[in-house]
């Protein structure tokens, strides 16, 4: 899908076989990220499986899709919502990576420049704690080129973005272990993501925006 849209680089800090299955954590500022993190993946022979919003499960061809490859859905702002860490919890027992997204959603600026990652949630930490797994901190930029601001604007964005071609880089940060505390490994968890996507940004040729408190 991504090579159609989009120019995608990929670069890694991994130097050896992950020696158990781990998590990645990535920014998350586009609906078409998704899709460029698991591109950028798949070229590493990585198919981890993704926590991704419950509402992608609602669209019939694509609901059935994720079911059938194991994708985990979260249903956000639900007594739910902690179902989706057990899920991905026996996903890591089970011998399959996990892909979530720290902030647990989408970014509501409408700007195209990135800014750097928000505020992380806790469920990462504590699903590292949990599971032992290494975390893996991925960065990416570009993606906000094929879709961002509002509804008309993505989908002017994605439909021109095969004439376009924006370029979207990713990056994935060298494995850690988070620390046992969950407010210390919540902050460790995003200054890696952070310095994974300001790599991400740099090779992307992208000029990022300061956040905006």
């Amino acid at each position: 899908m991504t090579p159609f849209f989009g120019r995608l680089t990929v670069t890694s800090e991994i130097r050896m076989r992950l020696p158990a299955p781990s998590i990645f954590v990535a920014n998350h500022d586009s609906l078409a990220d998704p899709a460029v993190v698991m591109t950028a993946l798949r070229r590493l022979e990585l198919q981890p499986v993704v926590l991704a919003t419950a509402g992608l499960w609602r669209i019939p061809l694509l609901g059935r899709a994720l079911t059938r490859e194991g994708h985990i859905p979260v249903h956000r702002g639900t007594n739910r919502a902690a179902l989706a860490l057990d899920a991905a919890a026996e996903a890591l027992a089970g011998g399959r990576h996990v892909l979530l997204y720290g902030e647990g959603g989408l970014p509501r600026r409408r700007e195209a420049s990135p800014t750097p990652p928000e505020e992380f949630r806790t469920g990462l930490a504590r699903l590292a704690q949990a599971s032992g797994a290494l975390v893996v901190p991925v960065g990416h930029a570009g993606a906000r080129r094929i879709a961002s601001g509002s509804a008309g604007k993505q989908l002017a964005g994605t439909l021109t973005a095969p004439v376009r071609r924006p370029r979207c880089h990713v990056h994935l940060g060298s494995p850690m272990r988070l620390p046992v505390e969950t407010d210390r490994g919540t902050r460790a968890a995003h200054q890696a993501v952070t310095a994974a996507w300001r790599t991400a940004v740099r090779a992307a040729g992208e000029r990022a925006l300061e956040n905006r408190g």
